[in-house]
């Protein structure tokens, strides 16, 4: 392989993003260390490559001043206001920004007498490309999702393609959302709250399916713990510990439980954690735990919420290989 050193430097960039995507789809989490030592390198990348060039008066050192300032003034600050309205989460925010940093120019690979990328674009702004190549894999997930459902039998127009049904006892060591509701199929929680919730009351969903009413019982949740973030790597395995006795507070029943204040103590809940189950309202909690102990189903639509670090690695892989699928695409079609 015969490339700058620049662009060779920036190859580290598929194995720390191959082990990102892995963690991601796994725990749902990275940290928050993974991306100095990447916008390092990226800073290094850049200016050895600046010092390459002869000047910035040339067309070659104009083009690289557009480049990366596209990337630096507008995929960046993209990631960002993609994390404030809420379409990514915080890490995935880091990771484009990151990217922004190191790979703003297109890089240039040769295999013998291939080059690599194949399909380059007239700006050239690397981090553009790895970002609508990312786009367009992840469109193709809701597809893929649909096609595996149908193939299982599970036809549901309004769930199939978003989500797919998972065994109710394997909830607690999911991630993702619940897709139904007691109403029927319509997005609901956040399966981190629940484990936030069971954790932070000191039980375990299958002991809430065994006594519905106690747990209903605002009364029966006497010590509270610590809620965690809800990731599943924290803790044991299990969805929340131990579980708490309520055979003395469950006395009232189902008609006590009916006219309580706070059915699941889950107004107390949220006012005990300290800021917000990603985006959960008590509401919301009531509805989950509603359903997950009066359902008599083995399966109950959930869905998976893919990480967009993962399709991110894989619109990486085709960038560094293929190069801009959607200039590839304009030219399959002779719009360019």
């Amino acid at each position: 392989m015969i490339a700058s050193g620049p662009d060779l430097l920036r190859l580290v960039v598929l194995p720390v993003f191959a082990w990102a995507a892995w963690r991601d789809i796994n725990t749902r989490r990275l940290p928050n260390k993974l991306w100095p030592p990447l916008v390092a390198v990226g800073v290094v990348a850049l200016v050895w490559e600046a010092i390459q060039l002869p000047s910035f008066g040339t067309y070659e050192g104009r083009l690289f001043l557009v480049q990366v300032g596209v990337s630096l003034l507008f995929i960046a600050p993209l990631g960002y206001a993609f994390w404030w309205l809420g379409g990514f989460g915080g890490a995935d925010a880091k990771a484009l920004i990151t990217l922004a940093v190191l790979l703003p120019t297109f890089p240039e690979y040769t295999l013998g007498t291939l080059s690599l990328p194949l399909v380059d674009t007239p700006l050239g702004v690397f981090s553009l490309t790895v970002l609508t190549d990312t786009v367009l894999i992840a469109a193709i997930v809701p597809l893929l999702l649909a096609l595996g459902n149908l193939l299982r039998g599970y036809i549901e127009p309004r769930a199939m393609f978003f989500a797919r049904p998972v065994a109710v006892d394997s909830i607690p060591d999911r991630h993702g959302k619940l897709f139904e509701t007691p109403n029927g199929i319509a997005r609901g929680l956040d399966l981190d709250a629940l484990r936030m919730y069971l954790r932070w009351r000191g039980t375990t969903l299958a002991a809430l399916q065994d006594d519905p009413e106690a747990h209903r019982d605002p009364s029966s949740v006497e010590a509270t713990h610590e809620p965690t973030d809800g990731g599943t790597h924290v803790g044991p395995r299990t969805d929340g510990g131990v579980d708490q006795s309520h055979a003395d507070t469950a006395a009232s029943g189902t008609e006590a439980a009916e006219t309580v204040d706070d059915p699941w103590a889950a107004e107390r809940f949220f006012d005990e954690i300290e800021g917000t189950a990603y985006g959960s309202t008590p509401e919301g909690l009531r509805d989950a735990l509603d359903l997950l102990a009066a359902t008599d189903r083995e399966t109950l639509w959930v869905s998976p919420g893919l990480p967009f670090v993962v399709p991110m690695f894989v619109g990486l892989l085709v960038a560094f290989t293929y190069g801009d699928l959607l200039f590839g695409l304009f030219g399959w079609l002779g719009l360019f």
